[in-house]
C-alpha cells in the first residue's frame, strides 16, 4: 500500500513520517534510537494484527484506548518481557502518538488517555562496577604484547580511560586520535550526533602510538575506521558485538587468576568504573557530565555518583562524638556466697 494514499485516521498512516523525517533530522536522535523506535512500532503492530486479528487497514487511532494500551502491557508482561523492556515499549507508542497530536489536533484526547497508562514498576538495583584497582590494572593488562593483544588493549584502556561509550569508540577515524597535539585528544561524536572533546592521559600515549604503528603504516588513510576488522580484505568498522565478547574473554581470563571481577563484564561497566571513579576522587560531577557527554549532570549522578563502602563509613562516623560512651557493667554480687545464691545454689 502506497503510504501516501493511507486514510488519515489509520493508526500507522504517519509512522514513515515519524520515523523517517521527523527522529532522524527534527528530533536529532541517534541511528540507534530510530530503529529502537520502528523495533517498538513493530512489535505493537504485530501485536495488532496477529494476537488482536486486527489488519493495518482496520486500526484507526480512535482504536488506541487507554484499555487497549493496558491490555498490550499485559501482554508483554506474560510474555516475559523485563519490567524495563515493557515500559520502552509503551513508550514508544505515547512518544508515536504525541507526534500525531501536534500533527492533528483532534487526536490530543487520544493521546492524553493512552499517556495515563501505568508503566510496570522496575527493581532498583545498584549497577555493577570494578571496585578493586588491582582488578583493574589486571584486566587492562590481560591481552598480552602480542599484535593482537596490542589492539585488544587498546580497547579495553580507551574504553576505561576516556570512559567513551562501545559505539563512539568504533565511530572513531584515525583523524579523530590527536596524539602529537600539544594536549592529545579524542575527538568524539555522541549521542545526537554531539560532538565533545576528550582528553587523553599521558599513559595512553605510548600504546596509541605502538598501535597506530602497526595498524595504519599508511599515516594518509585518515577516514579509516580507528579500531576495524579485515573482511575479504577490507578494513571494516568493528562491531559491538565482537567488542563485548573481547572485554569479556578478558574479564574470564583475570578472574581465573583470583582477581575481584564481575561473572558479565561489559563496555559500558568500564565506562561506569572509571566515572565512577572520578566521583569518589572528588572530581565535581559537572566536569564528569561533560566528560561523558551527558547534557543534564542530574543523569551523571543518578547513575555514576556511586560511592565507595569507605566513603560511606567515613560520612557515618561523623557526629559520633555525641553519643554517649558505653557504661561499664557493675557485678551484681560482690562475692562468691552472693553468686552463688543468685545462681540458686549454695
Amino acid at each position: 500500500m502506497n503510504r501516501k494514499v493511507l486514510k488519515e485516521e489509520l493508526f500507522f498512516s504517519m509512522t514513515w513520517d515519524y520515523l523517517n523525517v521527523f527522529l532522524p533530522a527534527q528530533h536529532r536522535n541517534s541511528p540507534k534510537t530510530a530503529s529502537a523506535y520502528e523495533d517498538g512500532l513493530t512489535i505493537f503492530r504485530r501485536y495488532v494484527t496477529d494476537v488482536r486479528s486486527i489488519s493495518m487497514e482496520q486500526f484507526r487511532f480512535r482504536d488506541l484506548t487507554y484499555d487497549f494500551l493496558l491490555d498490550y502491557r499485559v501482554y508483554l508482561a506474560e510474555k516475559g518481557y523485563k519490567a524495563s523492556t515493557v515500559n520502552h515499549r509503551l513508550a514508544v507508542i505515547t512518544a508515536y502518538m504525541k507526534y500525531a497530536a501536534t500533527k492533528r489536533i483532534d487526536l490530543c484526547q487520544i493521546y492524553m488517555n493512552i499517556a495515563e497508562v501505568p508503566y510496570m514498576t522496575v527493581p532498583s538495583r545498584i549497577p555493577e562496577i570494578i571496585e578493586e584497582k588491582d582488578s583493574i590494572k589486571g584486566l587492562l593488562a590481560a591481552p598480552g604484547p602480542s599484535e593482537k593483544g596490542i589492539r585488544d588493549q587498546v580497547i579495553l584502556t580507551m574504553l576505561y580511560d576516556t570512559a567513551i561509550r562501545a559505539d563512539e569508540l568504533l565511530e572513531l577515524h584515525l583523524s579523530d586520535v590527536n596524539i602529537l597535539a600539544d594536549e592529545p585528544y579524542l575527538r568524539i561524536r555522541g549521542k545526537g550526533d554531539k560532538e565533545r572533546v576528550v582528553a587523553l592521559s599521558e599513559k595512553m600515549i605510548p600504546l596509541l602510538r605502538q598501535y597506530i604503528d602497526l595498524y595504519h603504516k599508511n599515516p594518509k588513510e585518515q577516514s579509516l575506521p580507528f579500531i576495524y576488522t579485515v573482511i575479504k580484505g577490507i578494513k571494516c568498522r568493528m562491531s559491538e558485538r565482537n567488542v563485548e565478547r573481547i572485554v569479556q574473554k578478558y574479564a574470564d581470563m583475570v578472574r581465573k587468576k583470583g582477581l575481584h571481577i564481575p561473572d558479565r563484564v561489559y563496555p559500558h561497566m568500564l565506562r561506569r568504573t572509571r566515572a565512577s571513579g572520578w566521583y569518589r576522587d572528588g572530581v565535581p560531577i559537572e566536569t564528569i557530565a561533560v566528560i561523558l557527554g551527558h547534557a543534564d549532570a542530574k543523569t551523571t549522578r543518578k547513575s555514576y555518583a556511586s560511592p565507595s563502602v569507605e566513603m560511606l563509613r567515613k560520612q557515618m562516623t561523623l557526629g559520633t562524638d555525641v553519643e554517649p560512651d558505653m557504661i561499664e557493667e557493675v557485678p551484681l554480687w560482690k562475692n562468691d556466697s552472693e553468686l552463688a545464691r543468685l545462681c540458686g545454689i549454695r
